[in-house]
């Protein structure tokens, strides 16, 4: 069975938790984090870390909302 790579994200899931896999020079790339910003075909995602990720929409492969990420251990 194959994996079937879709695209389930719409400019109304910003703030939600999501993950991306997009195409970069030589494979994909992935990135999870919040879904801040959606317009003019740019989709910007801050990551755990802080920082932004930008994502052109002509290179995803696949998207979809997750959960929240779960606690890290000794982090309360």
């Amino acid at each position: 069975m194959a994996a079937r790579l879709v695209i389930a994200i719409t400019s109304h899931d910003i703030g939600a938790r999501i993950t991306t896999r997009r195409r970069v020079p030589g494979g994909f790339s992935d990135a999870v984090g919040v879904l801040v910003s959606w317009s003019d075909g740019l989709l910007k995602v801050r990551k755990r870390d802080g920082t932004v990720v930008e994502i052109p929409e002509e290179t995803l492969v696949a998207a979809k909302v997750v959960p929240a990420a779960p606690p890290r251990p000794g982090r309360m």
